[in-house]
């Protein structure tokens, strides 16, 4: 492992903890039950527009002070810099698609991890979905970036 991605215990437990605390969250809320994910998708149930809400505020208030008092991330040692991507035509169709798969499965992803230790092991079915789709837009990915690279080696000779 490189010197950026090694974490030490500490830093180890920081994130198991955070994702203990983000899993918990997500059950009491209710956002990992696909059954009220649903009923608020479908404008039925607006308790989870306030569970969002909140997390965002809570998450926005903790960004500001982190990048305004600190620093460096805590967890990393990095300093904090502002980094800006290029808004291409992937954002969007990603969420549309993203949005797509959310509407037919009930759950986003963070949430399918947490709703298996509710005891839904359907949601797998979902969690394995997803891990195919990353890994066939990483394959489509990858074969326009070889294409588009014999292409230019091509055109250069």
């Amino acid at each position: 492992m490189s010197g950026d991605d090694d974490h030490g215990f500490a830093s180890t437990l920081a994130i198991l903890l955070g994702g203990l605390v983000f899993g918990f969250g997500l059950g009491l809320s209710g956002m990992a039950k696909p059954e009220i994910v649903l009923d608020f998708l479908q404008f039925r149930d607006f308790g989870l527009l306030f569970v969002m809400g909140g997390a965002a505020v809570v998450s926005g208030v903790t960004f500001f002070v982190a990048t305004n008092f600190l620093n460096h991330a805590p967890l990393t040692g990095r300093r904090y810099t502002r980094r800006l991507k290029t808004f291409d035509k992937n954002v969007p169709i990603g969420g549309v698609i993203f949005g797509v798969g959310w509407g037919l499965s009930g759950i986003c992803p963070g949430a399918a991890y947490a709703s298996v230790g509710l005891g839904n092991v359907a949601i797998l079915w979902a969690i394995l979905g997803m891990f195919l789709g990353a890994y066939a837009q990483g394959f489509v990915r990858s074969s326009r970036t070889d294409e588009s690279d014999a292409v230019t080696a091509t055109s250069s000779d």
